[in-house]
């Protein structure tokens, strides 16, 4: 089968290939595993973080992806959930261990031995894929492969953000970063909290103007001050200075929450800017985000299918990973990004 894969980890810049495109053996599912012919396969800023090492795959080769639309062709002998036929979307969570305290109460994402789809293991980026059939997901009939391979990482992570930040109907939510999450955090306010105000923060001029046209009340650079001061704020970067620029401007009480599996650089300089009385005092908070559970994708996609969110998206071929991946990195971004794959 075609296959991109991670062989090598280094920085990414315009005129690197972090990819290689090479022939894969098709992978054979076990006996409680599904295997699946990829239509689509989203592309992901945790694929950087996983290139450039902040987060590394534990082996190389291996092929990244975890936003995954695809038809069921071939199942273990154990498997129940599933059958030939059946459309199925994959996330970020490939398996944990069900066992554990965290595991036995709903809160999988926290398992020590979490196991990423793409990192730990074998993914999307692939004409062909296996998983676990309890992490695969019944999909919505209402959205194509394209428009629901972003809902299953982009999606679930900012649903599971939202939550989060204990935001109310009415109370103004803060974005800092406006990629493909965070514009489906927007599009999710518009409709579930009609009388909440958005204000966002982005370093790039098209995503701000990308922001007001989805239903921003405004939008600004890092460390401008905005007319509003927010109840809540969600921080999808990947560096450290917006986080310190988001605690001076939060409301007393407020919750800052980090929508990001690394940060890029250095963080000393930064942390050391992070004063108490500026930017902590008044019971402000600040809370991470770690993975998705099975819980935030299946919640997200029911919801998405009764309110009709859908994500704005550019479309590549698989061949052309390496450029969305480039564009990424170069903040080259309206929405997300989504590979074809068949």
């Amino acid at each position: 089968m075609k296959a991109m894969i991670i062989n090598n980890l280094g920085s990414i810049n315009e005129k690197s290939i972090p990819l290689n495109s090479v022939e894969f053996p098709v992978p054979v599912p076990g006996v409680d595993e599904i295997l699946i012919e990829v239509s689509t396969c989203g592309v992901c800023h945790t694929e950087l973080d996983e290139i450039e090492g902040r987060t590394p795959p534990p082996i190389l080769p291996v092929i990244p992806g975890h936003q995954v639309v695809g038809k069921v062709i071939d199942t273990g002998k154990n498997v129940t959930l599933h059958k030939i036929g059946d459309r199925v979307g994959v996330a970020w969570i490939y398996s944990s261990c069900g066992k554990c305290d965290f595991c036995l109460t709903g809160q999988e994402n926290l398992c020590p031995d979490f196991m990423a789809t793409g990192r730990d293991a074998h993914g999307g980026y692939a004409e062909y894929m296996k998983v676990p059939e309890t992490s695969a997901y019944m999909l919505p009939e209402n959205f194509s492969d394209l428009e629901i391979a972003p809902l299953l990482c982009a999606g679930a992570i900012g649903y599971r953000s939202l939550s989060l930040t204990g935001i109310i109907n009415g109370q103004t939510l803060g974005l800092t970063g406006f990629g493909a999450s965070a514009h489906l955090v927007l599009k999710l306010i518009k409709v579930k909290y009609p009388d909440t105000n958005v204000i966002v923060f982005a370093r790039s001029h098209g995503e701000r103007e990308f922001a007001l046209e989805l239903g921003a009340v405004w939008a600004g650079k890092t460390n401008d001050s905005p007319p509003l001061l927010p109840d809540a704020i969600i921080d999808t970067t990947p560096v450290w200075k917006p986080i310190v620029e988001a605690m001076k401007i939060l409301k007393p009480g407020g919750r800052l929450v980090i929508n990001a599996i690394r940060k890029e650089g250095t963080d000393k300089d930064y942390l050391l800017k992070l004063n108490y009385s500026k930017h902590l005092w008044m019971e402000k908070e600040i809370k991470s985000v770690a993975n998705v559970c099975h819980s935030d994708v299946i919640n997200f996609l029911k919801l998405a299918a009764d309110i009709n969110i859908r994500p704005e998206f550019q479309t590549y071929n698989l061949s052309e990973a390496n450029q969305a991946l480039i564009e990424l990195k170069m903040r080259k971004i309206k929405g997300a990004k989504v590979l074809v794959i068949k």
